[in-house]
């Protein structure tokens, strides 16, 4: 393992020195913080370094994502700080994906989990094109962290072994290449015990050999790609056209349990993982304050975040404090009117965002806020676009589990925080930041080893993010053949003056950008510290549709951090909020980077909730 200090649950702050300072890097598990900033320490810029943290994060977190999912990510380069970009790792629903197949196999929602939940897997091609066209390191050195760990082993977290452990009987009945995966003695292995992934280590060698101009079998084929991004290149080839799709595509052939309880066979084709190519986009910004907030465009949830700092700008700083009963009020239905939005007019298609992010929607949206909470789902009027009201179930229960007493499956929907407040995992978040300005804030998801069947040969599955998708008709989210679903991978970039300044972000499902919003009212607006923000008390709104299946909702509902104050809580149940207390430290995955462009100083933040957040900087 590299010899990196890093810090649990901690802020880092360095100050430039003659020799200059290494970078700065913060995410969900230690081994990925600390591969990251081994990177950085031996030259690496932070796309390197991102790359080589999020790879470890495909063998060490492989309950909170995996090569087989999806990634969202946001960064802007020291030579163009001042346009921020956005790379695009969602895949769409492969050509056969269609709402008419969905319903003939007697379905009314897209499963939470089984191969017919799968988009084209995107979170590979996208790392391989920020290392192609960012990075500076070959190929093999950045994937040598993530091959060791797959290869040699690594200490299980006890949180996958909790996730296996839910879904053991899942496992062994219904999924029995995951049973043998994840229980390969007959038991789920123990917190601490060293684990491998062989198969995988094996996909990570293929890709090197395919820039290397070698087949499997280590004989001579052409010669090596004469470039290092030729080389790359030929990985991305090798994954989207060779053993993996191929693989892939022909496992997922036979039926096999999906959250319906019911039995299907996946529909991807070696076409569909050829036919996807990552990319880039521009960022969709918004001025709040002085600073702007960079997200991803419609296709993801982003904007939303948004629209909600468009609606809250309109406010004194008074009512823009979560630790008051009218700061807290004031955010929570300021978040239930942008995401209704989100619902009615978000997803792979052509969305009207400059209305959506126009001051004189924002102030109408704004005139809905009074002193109660709504319960009612209120999207806004956008000329020209009919409003799509989704199916708002407060409860749900498939067809074929109804009557049987069994109304669950253990493998659904994103491994996220229950409006109870229970943890069940989350995905995964990494920021970085390097000594000369670039910066990265990335969100890869999907592919967890509960999605569906853990695939023989290659030690992942695909990922469930098709679930995101409606198969109701009139919705730009409308599941649809080549076209992605609206994700909740939300990464954020904040620029002051031109200058990249923070990179945030938070495992979460829908809870992403409620968190993050969070964060961000408090250090523009509050004046608190990176770490302070996110040490700081946490809520969220459940009074919206649930992006994963089943994807219910809770009118009214509002989830708090008990150390919020009762004070804070009573006031908000007086004010009609349906409050769920999670607990004192329950709440927000908030990671973070930071750089003052005068100075040169790098900051990090880590959560300290679950003890797995890590920040690490020299």
């Amino acid at each position: 393992m590299p010899s990196v200090t890093y810090t649990p649950a901690s802020s880092f702050t360095t100050r430039p020195t003659l020799e200059g300072t290494f970078g700065m890097s913060a995410s969900t598990h230690w081994l990925a913080t600390a591969s990251s900033q081994a990177v950085l320490e031996r030259g690496g810029n932070a796309f390197d370094a991102a790359v080589a943290g999020a790879f470890v994060l495909h063998v060490v977190e492989p309950h909170l994502n995996g090569p087989g999912g999806d990634m969202t990510g946001l960064f802007a380069t020291a030579a163009n700080p001042a346009e921020p970009v956005v790379l695009m790792g969602q895949g769409p629903a492969p050509a056969a994906a269609t709402r008419e197949h969905y319903l003939s196999e007697g379905l009314e929602l897209v499963p939470g989990a089984g191969a017919l939940a799968a988009a084209v897997p995107g979170a590979v091609d996208a790392w391989l094109l920020l290392l192609r066209d960012h990075g500076t390191w070959e190929l093999d050195q950045v994937l040598s962290y993530a091959i060791g760990y797959a290869r040699n082993g690594h200490p299980m977290l006890a949180r996958v072994g909790s996730t296996i452990r839910a879904v053991a009987d899942l496992f062994t009945e219904h999924w029995p290449t995951s049973a043998a995966h994840w229980m390969p003695k007959g038991r789920i292995p123990a917190d601490g015990e060293i684990i491998r992934n062989e198969e995988y280590a094996q996909v990570l060698d293929r890709l090197i050999a395919a820039g290397n101009g070698i087949t499997v079998n280590a004989e001579a084929d052409d010669a090596p790609a004469a470039t290092r991004e030729a080389r790359i290149d030929a990985a991305r080839l090798e994954w989207r056209e060779g053993y993996v799709a191929q693989t892939a595509v022909a496992f997922l052939k036979a039926p096999h349990r999906h959250s319906s309880g019911t039995d299907h066979a996946g529909v991807m084709t070696v076409a569909d993982f050829a036919g996807f190519s990552a990319c880039y986009e521009p960022a969709t910004t918004l001025d709040f304050r002085g600073y702007t907030i960079a997200k991803t465009g419609p296709w993801g949830q982003g904007p939303a975040l948004l629209q909600t700092l468009a609606i809250l700008d309109g406010f004194p700083d008074d009512h823009l404090d979560p630790s008051t009963v009218e700061g807290a009020h004031t955010i929570i239905e300021a978040q239930k009117l942008a995401i209704a939005d989100r619902e009615s007019y978000y997803g792979d298609a052509d969305v009207s965002l400059d209305v959506l992010l126009s001051a004189d929607y924002a102030a109408a949206r704004r005139a809905l806020i009074t002193d109660r909470a709504s319960h009612e789902f209120r999207p806004g009027a956008v000329p020209g676009r009919a409003v799509f009201t989704p199916p708002l179930r407060t409860e749900y229960v498939p067809p074929a589990l109804a009557g049987s007493g069994d109304t669950t499956f253990a493998g659904v929907g994103e491994p996220t925080v229950r409006a109870s407040g229970e943890t069940r995992g989350d995905t995964c978040h990494i920021d970085v930041v390097d000594q000369w300005g670039n910066m990265v804030s990335a969100t890869p998801s999907g592919g967890w080893l509960q999605s569906s069947p853990t695939i023989p040969g290659l030690g992942f599955c695909l990922g469930s993010r098709l679930q995101m998708t409606w198969l109701e008709e009139g919705a730009p989210s409308t599941l649809e053949a080549g076209k992605r679903p609206r994700t909740t991978l939300t990464p954020t970039l904040v620029l002051k003056d031109g200058q990249p300044v923070v990179a945030v972000g938070s495992p979460g499902g829908d809870q992403q950008d409620q968190w993050q919003l969070l964060y961000l009212l408090r250090t523009i607006v509050g004046g608190y510290t990176p770490q302070q923000a996110v040490d700081a008390p946490s809520l969220h709104t459940t009074s919206i549709p649930g992006s994963f299946w089943p994807r219910t909702w809770t009118p009214g509902g509002a989830v708090v951090e008990d150390r919020l104050g009762e004070d804070v809580i009573t006031g908000l149940e007086e004010r009609g909020h349906v409050v769920t207390r999670a607990g004192d430290w329950a709440l927000g995955r908030l990671s973070s980077v930071g750089r003052d462009p005068e100075t040169g100083l790098l900051t990090a933040s880590a959560n300290p909730r679950g003890a797995q957040g890590y920040a690490a900087g020299r």
